[in-house]
């Protein structure tokens, strides 16, 4: 099996029921900057992929595929149903590797593709499925191995906030999540869903005035 913008200058702060502050030393920022620095981007990667490095992609998947499958599982509440889109998407990835070309950031264009897919589901669906019964208890168990804060985070904060995400309107919480989670700008989003920055930003001021009124009553 195979991403600041004026209305929300930091992403942590804007969510911070989910995450905890760990100190981190100077020289740990230093050795993490230094990796970065000589690591190559998504798109010099897909671009290797497209000329045969099979290697490239494997690069690529490793970093994108559990943010990826955590932004479908968000989305869809059901994990079977999320493994297999998610295995749809890795599938037109490969198949356009060839067409692919560096217009956009590769990130951008990953989930331009994950969100066409969605929209396919649930056009075929007719509506949204309701969460399954065990919906809040499955998200609440998803690990990110790469982000310590998230393993650390209290289960009955994660309980409201996934609750709470469960209410927002389809187009809200998915623009939360791409800013939020993907740290994608406005611009990209827009990219992405198909609508205007402003629409973005608007989409995003409501999603998150009801989450503050959901979460701190």
């Amino acid at each position: 099996m195979l991403a600041a913008t004026p209305l929300l200058p930091s992403w942590r702060n804007a969510w911070p029921v989910l995450f905890t502050r760990i100190p981190v030393a100077p020289l740990t920022l230093l050795l993490m900057d230094d990796v970065a620095a000589r690591e190559p981007s998504d798109e010099n990667l897909m671009l290797a992929y497209a000329a045969g490095q099979i290697t490239a992609f494997e690069r690529l998947y490793a970093r994108h595929r559990g943010p990826l499958y955590r932004y479908l599982d968000r989305q869809l509440r059901n994990r079977a149903l999320a493994e297999e889109l998610f295995q749809d998407i890795w599938q037109k990835v490969i198949a356009a590797r060839t067409q692919w070309r560096p217009e956009a950031a590769f990130t951008t264009w990953l989930y331009k593709i994950a969100h066409n897919r969605l929209n396919d589901h649930w056009r075929a669906t007719k509506h949204r499925q309701e969460a399954p019964d065990n919906a809040v208890k499955h998200t609440a168990q998803i690990q990110d191995p790469h982000t310590p804060e998230r393993r650390l985070v209290d289960l009955e904060q994660r309980r409201q906030l996934q609750i709470a995400l469960n209410e927002l309107p389809d187009a809200q919480r998915q623009v939360l999540l791409l800013r939020l989670e993907q740290e994608l700008t406005l611009e990209e989003i827009g990219q992405i869903t198909g609508v205007g920055r402003e629409t973005v930003k608007s989409r995003l001021r409501y999603a998150m005035d009801t989450l503050r009124v959901r979460l701190n009553p």
